[in-house]
Parts: structure tokens; sequence; C-alpha cells
């Protein structure tokens, strides 16, 4: 399957001690903030910070949780955006002896209003574009805290505050099998443990510039501390605002040398970068959350150094990172499934079947993880807990996951990811369980019965595909994602659906969900009548579109979003459509020009020559219906497609 497996980084750094795991995450920051005092800490935009200034802002923050309106509050929530204030806050929280417990503000409302009273006592931390929508979810317990409104003039010093490294550290929600958010808890101990292993592991150094691309979650606090706890520099940049479309231009201005992302973020950035398009700074490119594919590893030969390496991972929430797999540019994949690796110290893997026996080599079964350092549980879920994590022998310190991955392991230990045992599937980094959406569809007053299928996707790591029994005709596909998208996270609206007489039942009366046919592509849906493309520019945006939301026809006047676009084919489309015709006016989104026949306009309007989005759009649409052999031989005529006759 692989060759050439024994890899590791060579870059110099400090070496992350185990004595250091026995304090807590804040402590750990601080003595970055000592030893760093003038070096760069953060970077958001146009925004700085050094170590001294971040370390100030916490403080001010920790100050006030640590005052005496708030000394019995055990946690606080950080509804912020991705950027400074929510770093602030989490280190604010950490240093007054709080949990924080992160908050995506994209969540739906009554999401986050069950989060905020399960947690009885919580403090809401957040900024100035969320200030509203906090007071809003936050019940008459709860205080809201605007950490961007903070006394700046005022001297605060550091809470002098003793907190084992065994506390509760924070709890990260996660949509249950039934759709009910579910806790995960982790202590400082554990987290910091997680964070060496990473460490050592990459070789994190303080002359490392490390990317912060997610949104407000653990995923973003753990980037987070790998930079901030190693003296690093932590470099954001907030896609919602800037889009995947300017992701290659920033990483290069901003000469990130650690990549951290997520699959999706990773093929999609890159996948329309051309041919020639480098990355020299990067050193390092950590890369998990979804199945990594062998065109990834492609992606990553033909844009970065030789120097680079690209590193596959696996981990849960359950879990800190279990394995890693070290790649070069010598590395041969065999396979298009790229494994997971190696177990990084502190970690056991196992593979057993249904009754808890350990598997050989090759044979798929359950991932099971042994550690230590696994999560505490879940919160409020004793049971729950009880299930999933496993004692060790009376005594042992160890503790077993089962983490409900399928998987196996090579000969030598190497582990490869297969996909979930139950119908949990990863759509765009996120985990995501099909049941939550059945039950957010069957809530819908049109629909009599609904069932969501994940289908394998090597653009987003799964396609979700929604069948659907209709009460009444009122059940049009438009309405239906509109309904949802006041229910669910946009990651978690189906890609397709299929509106059926009837769902397919095996013989214990269940749906049998084999049996249900895969659609090839989207359906159009709706009740607007079709329009045609009327020039060759809106023939090839059409054409364009077509292909990136994988639907059969596409009218000039039909809308983006109500044909099932999200945010990342918009920056794919973008991408794509901005590489092909020169333009006088950037185009960096989709929200102005929502349909072909206005993105055709806008092209039209801002085109750098007179007639010339029409001379490209017009040899696009020629190329396009061309042979491998008549493009081949349409670049050996000089690049004329059209040759001499």
């Amino acid at each position: 399957m692989i060759r050439d497996p024994a890899l590791h980084p060579n870059h110099p750094f400090v070496e992350f001690p185990f004595a250091d795991t026995n304090q807590t995450i804040a402590r750990r920051f601080e003595q970055q903030a000592r030893r760093y005092p003038e070096r760069l800490a953060l970077k958001a935009g146009r925004r700085t910070l050094s170590y001294t200034e971040l370390n100030d802002a916490a403080d001010q923050v920790a100050c006030v949780l640590a005052g005496d309106a708030d000394r019995e509050t055990r946690m606080a929530a950080v509804l912020c955006e991705a950027g400074v204030a929510m770093i602030v806050a989490i280190l604010g929280a950490l240093k007054a002896g709080k949990a924080f417990v992160p908050l995506n503000p994209r969540m739906p409302k009554p999401t986050l209003q069950e989060i905020l009273a399960s947690l009885d006592r919580c403090l809401v931390l957040t900024d100035g574009r969320n200030i509203a929508l906090a007071r809003k979810i936050t019940g008459a317990v709860n205080r809201v805290l605007n950490v961007e409104h903070l006394d700046s003039t005022r001297a605060w010093e550091n809470p002098a505050l003793t907190l084992s490294p065994d506390a509760l550290a924070y709890i990260k929600f996660t949509s249950g099998s039934t759709g009910a958010p579910k806790g995960v808890m982790w202590n400082h101990r554990s987290e910091l443990f997680g964070i060496r292993s990473k460490t050592n592991a990459l070789h994190i150094a303080t002359t490392d510039r490390i990317s912060l691309l997610r949104a407000n979650n653990v995923g973003a606090a753990r980037d987070m501390f790998l930079a901030l706890l190693n003296g690093a520099a932590l470099i954001v940049l907030d896609l919602s605002q800037g889009g995947l479309a300017s992701l290659g231009d920033w990483l290069r201005e901003e000469e990130v040398s650690v990549f951290t992302c997520v699959a999706t973020v990773f093929r999609q950035a890159l996948s329309g970068a051309g041919k020639t398009r480098t990355f020299p700074a990067v050193r390092l490119i950590h890369i998990g959350g979804e199945p990594i594919f062998k065109s990834d590893v492609e992606l990553y030969r033909r844009h970065f150094s030789e120097d680079c390496l690209f590193v596959s991972r696996y981990s849960i929430s359950e879990t800190q990172a279990v394995s890693y797999f070290f790649m070069s540019k010598r590395s041969r994949i065999e396979e298009d499934r790229v494994p997971v690796g190696y177990p990084l110290e502190g970690n056991e893997v196992a593979i057993v079947d249904g009754q808890g026996d350990l598997l050989g080599a090759r044979e798929i079964g359950e991932i099971a993880v042994r550690s230590p350092y696994l999560a505490l549980g879940y919160w409020q879920e004793p049971e729950l807990t009880r299930a999933k994590f496993l004692e060790d022998r009376a005594g042992a310190k160890t503790r077993t996951y089962l983490t409900g991955d399928l998987g196996y392991q090579l000969p030598d230990g190497c582990l490869v990811h297969v996909g979930r045992k139950d119908f949990q599937t990863k759509v765009k980094g996120h985990r995501v369980e099909v049941s939550a959406i059945e039950a957010a569809l069957n809530q819908i007053p049109s629909i009599k019965q609904a069932v969501v299928v994940a289908q394998p996707d090597d653009a987003k790591g799964s396609r979700l595909i929604a069948y659907v029994v209709a009460k009444n005709s009122a059940a049009k596909i438009p309405l239906l994602r509109t309904q949802l998208r006041s229910k669910l996270p946009a990651y978690m609206i189906p890609d397709s659906f299929v509106l059926r007489r009837r769902l397919p039942l095996n013989a214990a009366g269940k749906v049998d969900r084999s049996a249900l046919p895969v659609p090839k592509r989207n359906q159009r849906g709706g009740a607007r009548a079709l329009v045609e493309p009327r020039n060759s520019v809106e023939r090839a945006l059409a054409l364009i579109w077509r292909d990136g939301l994988k639907i059969d026809a596409i009218g000039i006047d039909d809308n983006i979003t109500r044909l099932g676009g999200d945010s990342l084919v918009e920056a794919q489309l973008v991408t794509k459509i901005a590489g092909l015709f020169p333009l006088t006016e950037r185009l960096t989104n989709l929200f102005r020009t929502p349909t072909v026949a206005a993105l055709a306009r806008f092209i039209i309007d801002h085109e750098t020559q007179p007639g010339q989005a029409e001379k490209i759009a017009a040899i696009f649409l020629q190329v396009e219906v061309m042979s491998d052999a008549e493009v081949l031989r349409a670049v050996e005529n000089d690049g004329d497609p059209i040759g001499d006759g």
C-alpha cells in the first residue's frame, strides 16, 4: 500500500517535557509569555498581538471572571467568531479557573439554548458581532460579557489561582444519535498531554507560523494551543469572510509554515490553484477530520516544496490525536485510501469484532483506543460514558474507548480508517449523525417519512442524500432546504433530495437503505421554468455550475442557494470562473451574482477588453467537447483548439 513509511520531521525545536503536563493550560501559556514577551503570538487580519499583549488581554477577562459576581460560576461559554476575541476569551476563562465551552454562532438557536440550559450557571463570553445573539439565547441565570468592551486603560493583574491539572478544562458539544447535543469533557492534564504529543511529533518550534482556519470549536482551540503553548505564531483566517478563493494568496502572504486544516478545505483550496502555484514557506501539512485520498497527496506533490511533509492523522472528539502518518514527495501510495498511521505516545490501538475480540492484520473491525489520556466522559450522561469508555483492570490508569469507526491494521501496525460503524459520517470535517437530519426532516409538516443516507464523496468526505415521502404537494425541494436551514447547520443540509411514493422495506419491516437508488445528479426541483442560456458566456457558466453542483440542467435565473450550493461549492466555482475570465474587478463570491444571468452580466461589464469574455467562453465550450487526443493535438498546434481547418 505504501512505500517509505518511516518518516519524521527534522525541524529544530524545543521538546515539550512530560513534566509540563502536570499543570494547567493557562500556566503553560504564561510560561511562553514570559519567555517570548515580544514575539508575535497572534495575527488575525490586520491585527497583531505579541505574547505580552495577548497575556494582558486575557488577564482582563480573567480578572472579571474571578470577581465576586462570577466566583461561583464554573464554566464560561465562548460565543465568538474565530479570531482575537475567541482566543482572548478562552485564555481568560482558563486563567480564571473556569472550564470553557466553545459555541459556534452559526449553530441553530434552539441547539445553543439547549446547551446553555444544560450548563446551569454559566457566563457567556462573546464579541461585538454576536452580542445580540448572546442576549437572545441566554437564560435568566446566565450573564453576558462582551470581551471587546473591557476597560483597556486599567491595569489588570494575573489572577493568583491554584487549580489541579485534573480539573475540567472544557466541554465540546456535538450532536448525539437523537440530534440532542452531547458534551465531551476534557481535563487540563489530558489536553496538555495531547498537545505535547503533537508538538514532539511535528517538531513545533517558536519560529513556526501555524494556521487557524476553523470555526469556533474545539478543533480551533487545539490549533490555537499547538501554537500558543509553544511560543509559535498563530495566524488566523476567517473563511466565512475571505472565502476559500483567497486561501492560496493568504498562505503565501502570511508565510504559514504549518498548514493545519480538514481535508475538504485542503482539496478545495488547491483544486483551483493552477498547476504552477507553489507555497514554499509551508514545511508541514497537518491534515485530518476526514478520510485522505491518493488525489490529496497528488495535490501536495504538485504545490509544495521538496522539504515539506504531508501528515494524515486519526483523532476524534473523545481522544487526542491517536496516530500520524508522515509522507514525503518520495512516498509511493499504491491504493486510493491513505493510511492514518502509527499510534502516538500514550495510545494503543486495537481492531475488535462485535464481541470485543481482537482481529488480525487486514481484518476490518471497530477501532478501539486504549490510553490514560482519553476524555473524562460525556457531560451529565453517566450511562453513555460507562458504555463507551471501558474501565481496565482494577487500579489501572488506562481506559479503552470504542470509537464506532471501522478500520484495519497492516502487518506492521499501521492503521487504515475505513469509515463509520453506524450511520455517523464526516462532512467537511464535521461529524454528522444522519438520524439528527432525519429527525429534523420528519418534523416538517409536509413530510410523511424521511431517511438520509451518506455516500462517499472525494470532495466533501460524504454526500448526504435525503429520501422523502411527502404528505402532500407542498413538499417542494427548495422549500425543504429553506425549512431545514432553520433547524440544522449548513453542512448537515442534504446535497440531494429524492421524492418517493414509498420507501423499500426489508424482512424485518425496517427501511432497506441498501435498496434505495443513488441519484447520479441532484434534482433541480422547484416550479420555476428553466430559462436556457442566450450567449456563450451564459452557456459556459451554466456548464461550470452544472458540473460543480452536479445538476443535469441549469437555468440562467436559477439561484445557486436554492440549487443546494454551499460555501465550499461556491468557493470552488468562484476559483474556476475567476481563473477563466480576466476581470477588472475581483470576483470573490456569488453573493451579488447568485444566478448565471447576473454573473454573466458582471463578467461582461468587467472584462478587461471588449468582447474578450465571449471569445474565451466560446473557446472554453469548444474545448469541453473535445476528446483528450484532440486537446493534445491542439496544444501541440501552438495552443489553438480550433486548428487550421
